[in-house]
């Protein structure tokens, strides 16, 4: 399976049966978000907010089956799993809630966290589970930051994680870059791609932080 960051906290995510998830697509503004609109085709959209820089379905081609909410769904064959959290660190009474969703393509467990605002607690932590990759905010402001994003992986112990939802040359409201979050940790890698392949019996041990760029 491929993923392929397409910019902020969205990512196309592609089995090898060539079925298409797409998270968090979001809506360009000049004055925070200001990558590229979203051209893509895709079965699933997986929503984690109902904020506009992650929630416009209506960019996505294809007429894709739209995730969202806590619980339990299955589209096309894949068990997509919601889990209630936080948009801040105030239980979400400044910016509501946020969605977990974890959910397996080709064997590879993925789980994208959104715009996850405050540090889990223990049972959320064992409601998400093992997982081979994590899609990770490190931005800070309206996520958790830097540091919080390093104590989240030493907790979860994911097999690679990448960073999302951090200032970049296209997104530059957020307070940190990745730089932020990757320095001082030595199993970094800096993709000269926005896209990597996965497969269950090749993933790396221990923990490899990848950095992809954004490709719109």
């Amino acid at each position: 399976m491929k993923v392929r960051w397409l910019g902020h906290a969205c990512f196309l995510i592609t089995s090898e049966e060539n079925t298409r998830i797409i998270t968090d697509p979001y809506l360009p503004r000049d004055s925070q978000i200001n990558y590229s609109s979203i051209e893509e085709k895709a079965d699933i959209v997986v929503v984690s907010h109902n904020h506009e820089g992650h929630n416009n379905i209506a960019t996505v081609k294809g007429n894709p089956s739209v995730v969202k909410g806590v619980g339990l769904r299955k589209f096309m064959g894949i068990e997509f799993k919601g889990l209630a959290s936080f948009h801040d660190t105030s239980q979400g009474r400044q910016m509501g809630i946020n969605t977990i969703f974890s959910f397996s393509v080709n064997g590879v467990r993925i789980c994208h966290l959104g715009d996850l605002g405050q540090l889990p607690s223990a049972l959320q932590i064992y409601k998400i589970g093992k997982m081979d990759v994590l899609l990770l905010p490190t931005g800070g402001g309206t996520t958790i930051g830097p540091a919080e994003a390093t104590e989240l992986c030493e907790k979860l112990k994911p097999k690679v994680v990448i960073p999302m939802h951090f200032k970049t040359d296209k997104c530059t409201y957020l307070p940190a870059g990745v730089n932020d979050f990757t320095m001082g940790k030595t199993k970094v890698k800096f993709a000269d791609t926005c896209e990597v392949e996965f497969r269950k019996d090749s993933l790396p041990v221990p923990i490899q932080i990848m950095v992809l760029k954004h490709a719109m």
